[in-house]
């Protein structure tokens, strides 16, 4: 019994892979079909609607912005194609920029894919860095974390009410009716995504899993304050269990990967080139040695 708890130890941190589909890249169909049979357990595609070339907010990561950013295609439609590729594959946003979008639409948006894909689906939300991009949709960038929030929990009204309404400072409906509802119940899970401690506290407030950068101007490594996460759990009275971390990347090495695992992390991602699946399955199938040496 205690070897089973163990093997069943060893067997829960999860790994995803993450593209910026373009029309260069890989399809997410051969990509998503190209992971499961890999025994990876999830394939992210992240968003942007476009990026202006003004630039009131810097590039998170430094320089400038990347190629992909600009070309990336709309994650609901890649993810969508990835689905109907794969049976058992988890497809997740990474992230949705909810504060971009139309609550109402998203939600049916989210709900569609869930029922395409049997239940398959994360919802990965982010309140997003690039200021001349949401003001291009209309939002305001000083209260996108107050509008993001509204939304989420518009949205999750809408999932699990067969009369929705909501009242807010932002969101404002009268009662309604929409359909589909999601497969999972009662919603897909809401993994909130964003650095220490801000996008970590609105991931107790309202989500259903955290999805920290590895890295950020902030912190070296998010896993060195996983401690200072499980302190605010308590505070909020959260289960560890219902709010899993997702870190988004790593490296290459096993004892690392194992340090991830045994800390809790519950999944690490790791970002892909935008490029074709010849290129890509080299370094996919370096991964999948790696994991395999994880799970022995």
């Amino acid at each position: 019994q205690d070897d089973g708890k163990k093997a069943e130890r060893k067997r829960a941190m999860k790994i995803g892979g993450a593209v910026f589909f373009t029309d260069y890249s890989m399809t997410p169909a051969e990509m998503g079909r190209a992971l499961e049979e890999r025994g990876f357990d999830s394939l992210w595609a992240p968003e942007h609607s476009h990026i202006p070339l003004s630039r009131k907010s810097p590039f998170p990561s430094g320089g400038e912005v990347p190629k992909k950013y600009y070309d990336v295609l709309d994650p609901f439609v890649a993810l969508t194609a990835a689905a109907a590729a794969t049976s058992k594959l988890l497809v997740g946003t990474g992230v949705c920029l909810v504060a971009q979008r139309d609550p109402i639409q998203t939600a049916k948006l989210v709900a569609s894919i869930d029922q395409i894909s049997g239940g398959r689906f994360l919802f990965g939300v982010g309140n997003g860095w690039n200021q001349d991009e949401m003001e291009n949709h209309g939002t305001v960038f000083a209260s996108r974390h107050k509008l993001a929030r509204e939304r989420i929990e518009a949205m999750k009204v809408i999932w699990t009410k067969s009369k929705a309404e909501y009242h807010g400072e932002f969101v404002n409906f009268d009662p309604m009716m929409a359909w589909p509802k999601p497969v999972q119940k009662p919603h897909p899970p809401i993994l909130v995504g964003g650095a220490f401690p801000f996008s970590a506290r609105r991931a107790l407030r309202y989500g259903d899993g955290w999805i920290p950068h590895r890295a950020r101007k902030q912190y070296d490594d998010v896993f060195d304050l996983m401690p200072h996460f499980r302190q605010m759990a308590a505070e909020a009275n959260r289960d560890l269990a219902s709010v899993p971390v997702t870190i988004w990347g790593a490296k290459p090495d096993a004892d690392l990967l194992r340090r991830d695992r045994d800390g809790g992390v519950s999944r690490v991602i790791i970002t892909f080139e935008s490029a074709k699946l010849d290129e890509v399955l080299p370094e996919m199938d370096k991964w999948t040695a790696i994991i395999r040496k994880l799970d022995s």
